[in-house]
């Protein structure tokens, strides 16, 4: 008690927040998957589970940004955008790995 909030602990949650939200996109297996093992065969658990990790993504970003610790380094600027709107919508579902045809993404910012 008493220390001043480390900017390095907050940075290391926020990366372990964002591979936790990357490996929900790609459904693949996350710490949430071994607090509700009976939930695996049921199709919404894996949207569930997206939304669990975005909002912790969000929650440890907006930490950052309250502490005045830099978090958008580690993102593309097309991410800190999505952060920063904080809805998780099918543009970020597509869009966060940035892997999609460019004209794609044009047309979804578009929208």
């Amino acid at each position: 008690m008493g220390k001043e909030p480390n900017a390095e602990f907050f940075v290391e949650k926020l990366l372990a927040a964002k591979v936790t939200f990357e490996r929900a996109l790609d459904c693949k297996h996350t710490e949430f998957d071994d607090l509700y093992p009976y939930m695996l065969e049921h199709p919404q658990f894996f949207w569930y589970k997206r939304y669990v990790s975005w909002s912790a993504l969000l929650t440890i970003a907006g930490l950052c940004e309250e502490l005045s610790f830099n978090w958008r380094e580690h993102f593309t600027p097309q991410q800190v955008g999505y952060i920063e709107q904080r809805v998780m919508s099918a543009k970020v579902l597509d869009f966060w790995f940035e892997k999609n045809d460019s004209k794609e993404h044009a047309q979804a910012d578009q929208k």
